[in-house]
């Protein structure tokens, strides 16, 4: 599970990955559970023109994932990472088949918006992820950053339209998993992917994000919030917009100054 070693990497780098917190007797069922809803038709929150891309929220109508993002071991790891009770706010998959466009860098705070404190996501591969088949990709050491102000993506190597900044000299790990194992980050940390090259393997993976207990607000769209036993418990609704970070030359050094948003 996790031990200290484990949350002195969380904290150091930003994310910690949990090998094999799942069996690949338990990931198996996922992929097929998955696979045959994608194929059957079309559910709330799609992404419109990307079919086969992604599911969103499906713990709000399938039995199947609210047991995996409330699963105990999940919970345990998160505990220990946060030093906090965690809160479920959103389930999704992502299915990304052979010559899918990857994700360009981005925070999930920007999406999210808890406060006070930020989001933890819950990363599970559920195919062998590697760089042919466009792995994730964790900015190191970017946990501690505030929300930075977006700007355009390449859509021709990303699904998504906006992208952050990164400056030279921040290393970027690509994260090797196999089925089952979990990696753990924040809502600060910049993350992504790119395109699966492969011609015959899938990239999937399933993902939970959590609050965690100090945080009173998050985004509208993250409601209903649960505990870890399925309950519900109220928070507010964060408000939108707000200062963002831009990289400033600091005595040669990258820095981070706040700025209202252009747009």
């Amino acid at each position: 599970m996790i031990n200290q070693t484990n949350v002195e990497a969380f904290r150091r780098d930003g994310y910690v990955v949990a090998n094999q917190l799942f069996s690949e007797s338990e990931v198996k069922p996922y992929v097929d559970h998955y696979m045959k809803l994608r194929m059957a038709g079309s559910y709330p929150e799609d992404k419109p023109g990307v079919p086969m891309c992604r599911m969103v929220h499906m713990h709000r109508w399938d039995d199947k994932s609210l047991s995996f993002v409330i699963d105990q071991r999940l919970a345990a790891c998160l505990r220990a990472l946060t030093s906090s009770e965690p809160y479920v706010v959103q389930s999704m998959v992502y299915f990304k088949p052979p010559g899918a466009l990857g994700q360009a860098f981005h925070q999930d705070q920007y999406y999210l918006r808890a406060r006070p404190g930020t989001c933890v996501a819950a990363w599970m591969a559920l195919d062998p992820s590697d760089e042919e088949t466009g792995c994730l990709q964790i900015v190191r050491g970017s946990q501690d950053l505030p929300v930075l102000c977006t700007e355009p993506a390449d859509m021709s190597q990303s699904h998504t339209g906006t992208t952050v900044p990164i400056p030279d000299g921040m290393e970027i790990a690509s994260l090797v998993m196999v089925p089952g194992d979990v990696v753990f980050f924040n809502g600060s940390v910049i993350h992504g992917s790119k395109p699966n090259l492969s011609e015959h393997r899938y990239r999937r993976a399933l993902v939970g994000h959590y609050l965690t207990g100090c945080t009173e607000q998050v985004a509208a769209d993250y409601h209903p919030v649960l505990r870890m036993d399925g309950s519900t418990i109220e928070l507010q609704v964060s408000d939108k917009g707000g200062p963002c970070g831009v990289w400033v030359d600091d005595a040669n050094s990258p820095a981070v100054e706040m700025v209202e948003p252009t747009a």
